[in-house]
């Protein structure tokens, strides 16, 4: 499913404007990558799973077919990890909420 697959779903169950909603999904995507790229925080959705930052630390590798040896530096890469009732969903388990 693409951006705008999402976005036409949006506007057809809700009823608003395409635009509009293209808008607020772009809006959306947006501050979870502010999250994680600027501000080294993750971004937790109940019930979806969470945007994550892993960090990987420097390590050194070895290129085979040139006999050489990098040096990849530590860096961090975004991640996601679904929730558990996502999980399950995915599975075609019933979810109960106990509420």
């Amino acid at each position: 499913m693409t951006k705008a697959e999402i976005v036409n779903q949006i506007a057809e169950q809700t009823g608003l404007n395409k635009k509009e909603v293209a808008i607020t999904v772009e809006a959306f995507m947006e501050e979870i990558r502010n999250s994680l790229a600027n501000n080294k925080e993750n971004v937790y959705l109940r019930g979806f799973g969470s945007f994550i930052v892993k960090h990987r630390a420097k390590k050194t590798a070895r290129n085979i077919s040139k006999n050489t040896t990098l040096v990849i530096e530590a860096h961090d890469l975004p991640a996601f990890k679904p929730a558990k009732s996502f999980i399950e969903r995915m599975d075609g388990l019933e979810v109960v909420s106990e509420d």
